[in-house]
């Protein structure tokens, strides 16, 4: 909520700069000093005079926008209901009883074409949840249903925020143009969305952090522990300055989150190195490269932890843990398996095999 009222405070100024120009414009003589340089670069035509006519048409777009995002799902998408969908459905009626809505929302499926993704939004006093079809890829009752129900949750966890109401939108859009300011307020608001998903479907939360970091196919392969805990060990500005340019929160950073329930999301700094759960494996991005193994080190490494796999793929799957266990057993296992074995010492270049 701090940063809606930072950016409710940024967009008030917006307009109230925007109405002091045009205050300005009409009683500054037309052609003579700043006056006249402000008037002709709004009337070039160019970015200026665009902005112009956007702010105080803002209300109006925003409100056409929706409509025409609300028309689109009810001519070309497949309403989930009793007869359509129906489990995915109850997903939907569930959350929406939990969170306290007084309406179901609609529930909409849309043609993914190899993309996964779900949002939600509203026109009027509508709300309604759309969910791309390759979602159902991971949600079928033979593959991973808790991560269809997490993300199922997290869209009405929007609705129930109110974050995609009218009056909300039109006191932050402005302000979400804003470098730091908006990118933070779409990732606090991600954060909340997945605390409701979190209330409703806890067990989906490997699933849904696999379907971020390795798609539809091989998430079911990634390990929890293995993306929270890099959350602390991977640092330096560059890696904070993608941070603090994305609109959802990256996903070592948001794995961190669902897995440590005991402090909310961080938004600007990475979580404390006290938070790992496990020590550290391979070294971080950020370490000297001298620290990095020679392929020699780590191929004998591999060789001594070596997983015991009966026939099949092996992608994804760590040293040390069996291969025929449930699909959760490999998510949520150790990274670091009993018993630990560790890198050994660098290898002098001296000492390595000369061509």
């Amino acid at each position: 909520m701090p940063l809606v009222y930072a950016c409710v405070v940024v967009t008030v100024l917006i307009y109230a700069a925007w109405i002091a120009v045009i205050v300005w414009l009409a009683h500054a003589p037309a052609t003579t000093g700043a006056a006249g340089e402000v008037r002709s670069f709004f009337t070039d035509g160019g970015t200026g005079a665009q902005l112009l006519l956007v702010v105080p048409a803002l209300p109006v777009l925003l409100w056409i926008g929706r409509a025409l995002m609300y028309a689109q799902q009810r001519a070309m998408a497949v309403q989930m209901g009793p007869t359509q969908f129906p489990e995915a459905y109850r997903m939907v009626v569930e959350a929406a009883n939990a969170f306290g809505l007084r309406k179901v929302p609609d529930a909409y499926v849309v043609l993914g074409n190899g993309q996964v993704n779900a949002f939600a939004a509203g026109h009027g006093f509508r709300r309604y949840v759309v969910v791309y079809s390759d979602l159902f890829e991971i949600g079928g009752s033979s593959r991973d249903p808790e991560a269809l129900r997490f993300v199922i949750s997290h869209e009405v966890g929007h609705l129930a925020a109110g974050h995609v109401s009218y009056t909300r939108l039109l006191l932050t859009t402005l302000a979400a143009q804003v470098p730091l300011l908006g990118p933070a307020l779409s990732r606090a608001q991600e954060y909340t969305a997945d605390n409701h998903g979190y209330a409703i479907a806890p067990r989906g939360v490997p699933g849904v952090i696999g379907l971020l970091t390795a798609g539809k196919y091989l998430g079911a392969h990634v390990n929890l522990h293995a993306v929270a805990d890099r959350a602390t060990r991977e640092r330096d500005l560059w890696l904070h300055l993608v941070v603090w340019g994305a609109s959802h929160p990256v996903s070592t950073w948001r794995a961190h989150a669902l897995r440590d329930r005991s402090r909310p999301g961080r938004l600007m700094l990475r979580p404390p190195a006290t938070t790992a759960w496990f020590p550290p494996v391979q070294p971080a991005g950020t370490e000297a490269s001298g620290a990095w193994p020679s392929p020699p080190q780590v191929l004998a490494h591999l060789d001594a932890v070596a997983p015991r796999v009966d026939g099949g793929e092996q992608f994804g799957r760590y040293p040390g843990v069996e291969y025929a266990v449930p699909r959760d057993a490999v998510r949520l296992a150790d990274p670091t398996p009993a018993p630990r074995t560790t890198l050994p010492p660098a290898v002098p270049p001296e000492a390595l095999p000369q061509s």
